[in-house]
């Protein structure tokens, strides 16, 4: 199955202590990161060795969807609050999800 969904992958790397505040944060925001227009599907994974490494993915419908989460009012409190309990730079990528098999 071909597919046009864009997935944005964020890898987020956490200090130690700072990880039960992160997912308490995300427990109260991720729903409305999910019904945010053109949010199509969002998950958290949790890196199996590295347990304060983690990664965010989410399809939009579009691009433009995707950018005007990240200029949103939503974006910049849930950054705001995240942003400082990094230990390391968050890296991310958008990719096109070329195929998907379930």
């Amino acid at each position: 199955m071909i597919t046009t969904d864009l997935v944005r992958i964020v890898k987020l790397t956490f200090a130690e202590e700072n990880i039960p505040l992160f997912l308490s944060n995300f427990e109260l925001v991720k729903q409305r990161i999910r019904n945010f227009e053109g949010c199509n599907f969002l998950e958290l994974y949790r890196d199996k060795n590295n347990t304060n490494i983690f990664f965010t993915y989410s399809y939009w419908s579009t691009e433009a969807d995707l950018e005007n989460y990240r200029h949103s009012a939503l974006f910049k409190s849930v950054w705001a609050e995240t942003k400082p309990l990094f230990c390391d730079k968050p890296e991310a990528w958008s990719v096109n999800k070329l195929a998907s098999l379930k």
